[in-house]
């Protein structure tokens, strides 16, 4: 089978191998398994990996299509657009006209571009992956919302399967809920025993952006100390934000128990999953929190806001606790929880059940079963 894949995701070359954002590409070894041959359209610098969180694609026949990436942010970029959207269209129409199945990655850009192709190739067998929020009364985007009326539309987007994060009432036949898996049946075990009466630990874990909101997280655990609580937070991810957070632990003198991590490999976020107590993770928006289903699968329990499929992974608060971003209300839920260890070890142990349902095997025969 040739297997076009059609992503906004930035890639590196280096040493005959492809390299791009280790998560996706974890999941796209997965997909391209099952692949005789692999093509790509996307962005590509020249630029070797220097980063933890780069990975390279596991396949040995990838022929790549460079194209350039575009925005509207502003009018320059705009403008550029204009120039090479229709070059951009020609690649990717050449290519889906030569392939066995498409398979697009939204919501992006080139994902739009890739969902206004898709429908001149009606009878050709295709999968879109919608790794954003499909909530249908979310504010989003206008881009985001035309990509997934394409996507919904099964008049005009024919052979398509669409694959979305969560359980959505009133969806089109094409839409299928589904999921991301990051471990192994192998990596099931006993969790290990945490002791919610001492020192208490939390992670953050993502990009330090805006849209996560990470100084949230660190001016709650700021708040626990100041009011006698033992806690500390370990911040794992880079972003613009990383110098403000920088200052602000700084300024506050929050060393002792606020840590930086930066970008690190899967391994030893695992391991920090292992031993911390709570995830904290106050997004404004998600797809699958990949993050979350990670935590539960260890035990740590998730702290995080109502977006997205969340609700229905936490069991509407049985297996997590739910932030509303009112920094009061916030830590009086926190502290309560901290004082009812009894609770949190149920707790923790049926957001483990939940979420070792999502093993890499169960995954990859859904993939099997998709193509």
């Amino acid at each position: 089978m040739n297997f076009l894949i059609v992503t906004h995701v930035t890639h590196k070359y280096h040493e005959n191998r492809y390299y791009g954002y280790a998560p996706y590409i974890r999941e796209m070894n997965l997909w391209n398994a099952n692949i005789q041959k692999v093509i790509i359209i996307a962005p590509l610098e020249s630029k070797g990996p220097e980063k933890e969180i780069e990975i390279a694609y596991d396949h040995s026949d990838i022929t790549f299509i460079k194209i350039p990436s575009f925005s509207f942010t502003s009018l320059k970029n705009s403008i550029k657009a204009l120039f090479v959207i229709p070059y951009i269209l020609m690649k990717l129409f050449g290519a889906m006209r030569r392939v066995d199945h498409i398979h697009l990655r939204c919501p992006g850009n080139i994902g739009l571009l890739g969902c206004l192709v898709q429908i001149l190739f009606p009878k050709k067998p295709k999968t879109a992956k919608y790794a954003g929020n499909w909530d249908p009364d979310s504010k989003q985007p206008l881009s985001y919302n035309f990509q997934k009326w394409i996507l919904g539309n099964s008049r005009i987007s024919k052979n398509l399967k669409v694959l979305v994060y969560g359980d959505w009432p009133g969806q089109s036949k094409n839409i299928y809920p589904f999921f991301t898996a990051s471990y192994s049946q192998k990596d099931i075990k006993a969790l290990p025993a945490r002791d919610y009466k001492k020192k208490v630990e939390f992670l953050f874990i993502g990009t330090l952006s805006k849209g996560k909101d990470p100084k949230y997280a660190l001016q709650l655990v700021e708040k626990l100390r100041r009011e006698g609580v033992e806690a500390s937070l370990a911040i794992y991810g880079d972003g613009f934000l990383m110098d403000d957070l920088k200052r602000y632990i700084k300024e506050n003198a929050l060393y002792e128990y606020i840590t930086l991590y930066g970008n690190q490999s899967m391994e030893v976020v695992k391991t920090a999953l292992q031993k911390a107590h709570f995830l904290v993770l106050p997004s404004k928006s998600e797809g699958w929190p990949k993050v979350v289903a990670e935590a539960m699968f260890w035990g740590c329990i998730p702290i995080v806001t109502r977006v997205s499929c969340v609700p229905w992974m936490l069991g509407d608060g049985k297996r997590g606790v739910f932030l509303e971003k009112n920094p009061e209300n916030d830590l009086k839920k926190i502290r309560v929880l901290i004082e009812k260890s009894d609770d949190l070890e149920i707790m923790a142990e049926d957001a483990a059940d939940w979420s070792r349902q999502f093993t890499i095997e169960s995954f990859k025969t859904a993939i099997k079963n998709l193509l």
